[in-house]
């Protein structure tokens, strides 16, 4: 058991983010279902609820605010940016595993490398389809 520790500790950090978005998840799922549930105390008594409980409301489950932006405010993607930095590591992997034969003959920077290449793909087909607003 300890030499499984030793080598599968890099784990505790994938499992930890795991964690840590299945407990923002449920909070939020909290947050919602008390507002629900005062807001329907409102609506039993006959009484207005505030605005500031209807904004709790009107605000996605799926924004947490972890970027430090207010909901309704959000840069978009700039699709060109991805697009360069993974064909920059695509074609980095690439030579890493055919010019210098970094990981052994093993195969694992190519297939890195092609994974980068499908996702500098994507990028440039995002980068070629999204709208802006001007």
């Amino acid at each position: 058991m300890e030499n499984f520790f030793y080598q599968f500790w890099w784990l505790l950090f994938p499992i930890g983010f795991m964690l840590a978005g299945a407990f923002n998840s449920l909070l939020g799922y909290r947050r919602q279902r008390d507002a629900l549930n005062l807001l329907k105390t409102y609506a039993e008594k006959g009484q207005e609820p505030p605005e500031a409980l209807l904004k709790v409301l009107q605000r996605p489950l799926d924004e947490d605010g972890w970027d430090g932006k207010s909901p309704g405010n959000r840069q978009p993607t700039n699709y060109w940016s991805l697009f360069g930095l993974f064909t920059a590591l695509s074609i980095g992997f690439f030579g890493a595993s055919y010019l210098t034969n970094m990981d052994g003959d093993s195969g694992a920077f190519t297939v890195v490398s092609f994974v980068m290449g499908a996702v500098a793909i994507w990028a440039l087909i995002s980068a070629l389809t999204c709208r802006r607003n001007r």
